[in-house]
């Protein structure tokens, strides 16, 4: 026996202590938060036996080998015999996390834990929350696109504007599976639905709409190029110096782009005075709109003030002000904008036919079918299903794929 090894006692293995989490800090675990997030929100469980030896000859060693051979000769059959076609990597540098900022991929991980749990419980796709220790552009597009190989599908969360323009377009060049920014697409599939919904409940089509957005990141830009696909009247866009328009000589190339495409009615100064006449406020921003700019939009107007925790305008000052329809991020109003809504469905519907990537189209045959779950139930404090609605992500799933053939993305 090595000399290091002398005096080691070797416990019994019939008293083992079970595996377990550190033990409890009062101060943080008195409080219910913590307590439910110790020892993370997400495990990893078998989906096949492995209770004897002809078990684990057949899961791992021998049997294993010749899997690996089988999909070494068709690559492709690695979607039927691993995860591959069920799994989907959520990932982040932690530059943009929900409403607090910068706040590192150590402190993202719960986060991402989070949205991994989402997507087994609302979509049964299985999500692997991957947190990056990395900024640079060029350095985080190499990492996910060597990631890749391991999942069906990459779903990219908080990454900060602009760069997260560049990193989805990069890294959707080099992939052939799907790269869905979430905080891009996912918010502006269920904005697009309830406007959708908010229209018809007044008798208005898109087309009859001016729309003002307060917000000019990701979800800001995201969100006002898909209602424009879809064929709205009018929409202008604000960030924090005003509004958006060709003449502004401050603009990156993302805004710049956008006000190419947007703001008909060349809408210039300030926000609030923008406001004016308008039949949508769409707030994508932590800035503050008062009453009395809300007062000013059209009749029968639609809020949807989604910063989170504290909308743009309270919703209760909103329909004070005269608005009709009114949408929040929060789950203690009605209407509730959540991502949760599209990214399950979206996921569940590009991976069944194995899509090369998500298309504009099936991003707003999403929005589609997400409108029409409402059905029969429309009125102003229901023009967006609810997140436990148990017929949102088949409903979802199915017009993704069919869009997909459709499309001519789908493998399968």
């Amino acid at each position: 026996m090595p000399a290091f090894l002398e005096g080691l006692t070797i416990m019994d293995p019939a008293q083992a202590p079970a595996p377990t989490v550190p033990a409890a800090r009062t101060d943080l675990d008195a409080d219910p938060i913590f307590a439910l997030h110790r020892g993370g929100k997400i495990d990893v469980t078998l989906s096949v036996p492995l209770e004897t030896r002809e078990d684990l000859s057949m899961a791992y060693t021998p049997g294993v080998a010749r899997v690996c051979m089988a999909i070494e000769r068709q690559p492709e059959l690695v979607y039927d015999y691993t995860w591959k076609s069920n799994t989907v990597a959520v990932i982040t540098d932690g530059t943009a996390v929900l409403g607090l900022g910068d706040i590192g991929p150590e402190a993202a991980l719960p986060v991402m834990e989070g949205k991994a749990m989402l997507f087994k419980h609302f979509g049964g796709i299985n999500a692997v929350p991957i947190c990056l220790n990395v900024k640079d552009t060029d350095e985080l597009v190499e990492t996910i696109v060597r990631l890749a190989p391991a999942f069906g599908g990459i779903n990219l969360e908080d990454i900060s504007a602009p760069r997260c323009f560049e990193v989805e377009r990069r890294v959707q060049e080099r992939l052939d599976i799907p790269v869905f920014h979430d905080d891009q697409h996912g918010t502006a599939i269920v904005v697009l639905a309830a406007l959708r919904n908010a229209a018809k409940l007044t008798g208005r089509t898109l087309a009859d709409l001016r729309v003002v957005v307060s917000g000019a990141g990701a979800a800001g830009i995201a969100v006002s190029r898909m209602i424009l696909e879809a064929g709205i009247g009018d929409l202008a866009v604000a960030d924090s110096k005003g509004m958006v328009h060709v003449d502004r000589t401050d603009l990156n190339d993302e805004k710049r782009l956008f006000a190419s495409i947007s703001n008909k009615a060349g809408l210039t100064g300030a926000f609030n005075d923008a406001l004016s006449g308008a039949d949508v406020l769409i707030g994508l921003s932590s800035g503050k709109v008062p009453i009395e700019a809300v007062a000013s939009m059209a009749k029968d107007g639609f809020v949807f003030a989604m910063a989170n925790p504290d909308p743009e305008v309270h919703p209760d000052d909103a329909r004070r002000a005269g608005a009709r329809v009114i949408a929040t991020g929060r789950s203690d109003f009605p209407n509730q904008i959540n991502n949760v809504l599209a990214f399950p469905g979206v996921f569940q519907g590009a991976m069944a036919v194995r899509a090369t990537r998500v298309t504009e189209g099936m991003k707003q045959a999403a929005a589609v079918a997400l409108a029409a779950v409402v059905g029969d139930d429309l009125c102003e404090e229901c023009v967006i299903p609810s997140v436990f609605d148990p017929r949102v992500t088949p409903v979802v799933s199915a017009a993704v794929a069919a869009a997909a053939r459709a499309e001519g993305v789908a493998r399968l």
